[in-house]
């Protein structure tokens, strides 16, 4: 038995000594020997207390005990739309000390079983505060702009300057010269509470989709900043608190320490992890050696912070700033790392956080001493006034109201990382158990509610909603064609490029061309929207999209002056990437975006590569595109190469059909066969399906006329083929299209989606790609065995439609 002494700030009567004794049993009980094996009890349960009593059985079960539960809430609570941390502390609340005795210790968490699991669930908050660092690109923050500066900034100083005020005010006359703000600790909890935190509103952005959106990008800045002068606040806090209870000189050595300190992770240890870099191959992975000294590096850091008198909670984070974001050293570690931390360790850290709150101190806030209610108030006049300050800024930059109030209730966000900071304190004694109570609870309230207000408040996807005919079939001829095409992988490059060389762009008939290249984001934070400058030697610091801009600059050479290129690359998660596409739409009004389908196919018919992210992000446009889209399925040959300036004959035809059942889908359909057929090179065939008897027909006489003019514009301004061909219903349609479609280079279809006619029916049973449509889906199985190329066509979505 051991027992010490320790100041504690009780928030009763200021501070005073408390005794605390520590227990320590040895040889300490780690693996049992198993329920055989161990000694008989009187009964069965009295042989797994026993069990209990060995700390890695308790482990396992405590570890399971929270994740079943943590579900059941969770499964309840996100209806509601809130948080998995809500969720997760809930869970710390109902299995810790406070709902359950010691009675029930070996089966929830109590005093005695907590020591374990503590240390597991704090090791995983130190590696995730870790790897945040890691994802994060310092260099955003100085190149946010002043707008983001001024909120960043602002929205923590202010709050931090009206809380020592309010705490000034509420503080009782006493000696100042032994009681300042800074002894008293009020400074240090004054930056906790006004700080911003980057890893949280991180999350929070993610979990709402809205990344990578306008004011995802601009909470994201704002965010960064805030976090960093937070850091530097709360250690000037920290250096003068040292200061006055010791020495200033000794205050003033640690704020050089630390100076030092910082300056070696700039310019030692940054470089060594760029020369890392240097030493990886392209598309590589980092060693083993180079991963095992960068956890030494990030393990000895708290130790290192804690002599400097550096928060120790930021000594992980400041080394994860020195690693280089991005491939291949940052996302190495992170994908290393984070699927464990995030979905195991952390867990089990935001439950345990909750099983020190004991909601029966709150009564003390009201009944005692009044340095906890002192605080509590500080923190919520904190609150309001960082929301004020969060919101005032933005209004004054001309933003929307609805956009600067999301940003307020953004920047005001509490997680993780402020319940990890306060446990850390109230573990160090630097807060008691009231406060912590309250403060707890305040971070709950504020994690409930800010998701939900925002989500009401933002949503991107409303600026998408077509007031603004932007299709191809109100694009004129002799006007320039404004496109967007998708690049995954190498070969879209060369399917996009031959789709388009078959319509033979010419100067009375331009094209311009938005290329994006759409790289899923690994080991950042911060998603990335590149512009590529033309005839720049360096395509970009990370060589992204280098090949893919170096191949469609070669195209537009080709195609001088009827061809205008113009290539971005969009560096973010995939569920996300829908946004920069409808973005780029919208900004550069295009008429028609170009994706390609998620599944390719070799020579012989089998899949080649199949990835459900794209057939998730081909949806996701489908639902929100501003303009018309097309989903571009590659043949299983190439297509044959053709040029504007070659001149034409027979051998050289190039053949388009369209398949015409008739709608908008359709009409744009040949609206687009219109535009790529003006080259005499080019054949084109329409094939109007109708049914053989009007049974189940359901058209408006507007569509139908529609239909029919569409038809005779065609007819009179290309020289085409038209096939009429009835159909009694879907088999014979698919045995119709399986003996023409070989005829053909470029079919091109209408999505109708959700549209079952008699030419179709008995199909919609067998599709197994639905959000492409019925014909497009029967066209692009492998049952066709088709070398053709495929385009379905969904007409632009109008509001009042």
């Amino acid at each position: 038995m051991e027992a010490k002494l320790s100041n504690y700030t009780t928030g009763l009567a200021g501070e005073g000594k408390v005794q605390e004794v520590i227990c320590l049993k040895f040889p300490p009980k780690v693996s049992s020997p198993g329920l055989a094996a161990l000694p008989p009890p009187e009964n069965y349960a009295g042989k797994f207390i026993n069990l209990m009593d060995f700390s890695g059985p308790r482990l396992h079960l405590q570890m399971v005990v929270i994740f079943v539960v943590t579900q059941i809430i969770h499964s309840l609570l996100k209806f509601l739309g809130l948080p998995m941390l809500i969720s997760q502390i809930l869970v710390g609340i109902i299995l810790g000390p406070m709902v359950f005795n010691q009675k029930y210790s070996f089966f929830t968490i109590s005093e005695d079983s907590v020591a374990v699991l503590g240390t597991v669930g704090s090791l995983g908050y130190v590696f995730f505060l870790f790897l945040n660092g890691v994802k994060i690109d310092v260099s955003m923050a100085y190149k946010s702009g002043r707008k983001v500066l001024l909120i960043g900034i602002l929205s923590v100083v202010v709050p931090v300057i009206f809380c020592l005020i309010t705490l000034e005010a509420l503080q009782p006359k006493r000696d100042t010269s032994k009681d300042n703000l800074f002894t008293r600790k009020a400074f240090l909890l004054a930056v906790t509470y006004s700080g911003t935190s980057f890893p949280v509103i991180h999350s929070l952005l993610s979990e709402l989709k809205i990344l990578n959106s306008e004011l995802g990008r601009l909470g994201l800045s704002a965010a960064l900043v805030g976090d960093i002068v937070t850091l530097v606040l709360t250690n000037i806090g920290l250096w003068v608190k040292f200061g006055f209870e010791k020495k200033p000189l000794m205050g003033l050595m640690d704020c050089g320490l630390g100076i030092v300190f910082v300056l070696v992770l700039v310019f030692v240890l940054r470089p060594l992890m760029k020369w890392l870099v240097k030493r990886t191959p392209e598309a590589g992975h980092i060693k083993d050696t180079f991963f095992y000294f960068i956890i030494f590096t990030f393990l000895v850091s708290p130790k290192v912070t804690e002599v400097l008198h550096i928060f120790v909670l930021f000594g992980p984070f400041i080394i994860g700033l020195a690693i280089p974001d991005g491939p291949p050293l940052g996302s190495d570690l992170v994908e290393k790392l984070d699927p464990v931390i995030s979905g195991l360790f952390l867990p089990l850290f935001a439950t345990t956080c909750g099983m020190r709150v004991n909601l029966y101190e709150l009564k003390n806030l009201k009944n005692h001493h009044y340095f906890a209610a002192h605080q509590a108030l500080a923190a919520v006049v904190t609150l309001i006034v960082k929301f004020a300050v969060s919101l005032v800024l933005p209004l004054l930059s001309k933003m929307p109201a609805r956009d600067s109030f999301a940003l307020a209730f953004i920047l005001i966000a509490k997680g993780i990382v402020e319940i990890g900071s306060y446990s850390f304190l109230n573990d160090n004694m630097l807060i008691s158990e009231d406060i912590f109570a309250f403060l707890s609870v305040f971070i709950v309230l504020v994690a409930s509610i800010v998701p939900i207000i925002v989500k009401k408040l933002y949503d991107p996807s409303r600026k998408y909603i077509g007031y603004r005919k932007m299709s191809i079939m109100n694009s004129k001829l002799n006007e320039e064609l404004r496109l967007i095409g998708c690049i995954h992988v190498p070969s879209n490059v060369n399917s996009i490029i031959n789709i388009l060389n078959a319509s033979c762009p010419t100067r009375q008939s331009p094209i311009a061309l938005d290329v994006l290249h759409l790289v899923k984001l690994r080991g950042q934070a911060t998603p990335l929207f590149i512009t590529h400058q033309k005839h720049n030697k360096t395509i970009s610091d990370k060589s992204y999209s280098e090949n893919v801009v170096l191949a469609f600059n070669q195209f537009e050479g080709d195609n001088w002056e009827a061809v205008t290129v113009n290539a971005f690359t969009a560096v973010s998660p995939p569920n996300l990437m829908y946004e920069d596409i409808c973005n780029l739409a919208m900004d550069r009004l295009t008429s028609f975006i170009i994706l390609p389908f998620h599944r390719r196919w070799y020579l012989d018919g089998s899949i080649e590569s199949e990835d459900q992210t794209i057939r998730s992000l081909n949806s996701s446009i489908l639902d929100k595109a501003p303009c018309s889209v097309g989903i571009l399925v590659e043949g299983r040959r190439h297509l044959k190469r053709f040029n504007s300036r070659v001149s034409s004959d027979s051998s050289s035809s190039y053949n388009i059909a369209v398949i015409f059942l008739g709608g908008k889908d359709d009409r744009e359909a040949l609206a687009l066969a219109k535009r790529l057929s003006q080259d005499e090179s080019v054949s084109l065939t329409v094939i109007h399906l109708r049914a053989a008897n009007n049974l189940g027909t359901i058209i408006a006489d507007t569509d139908k006329q529609l239909d029919e003019e569409m038809l005779k514009d065609l007819r009179e301004s290309v020289d085409m083929i038209y096939v009429r061909k009835k159909v009694n219903d879907g088999p014979e349609t698919s045995t119709f299209l399986r003996s023409i479609v070989n005829h053909y280079q470029l079919i091109i279809v209408g999505r109708r989606f959700n549209r079952d006619d008699p030419q179709t029916k008995g199909l919609q049973a067998w599709s197994e790609f639905p959000e492409i449509g019925i014909i497009g889906d029967l066209l692009s199985s492998a049952d066709f065995g088709g070398s053709y190329s495929l385009m379905i066509v969904q007409q632009q979505k109008i509001a009042n439609e």
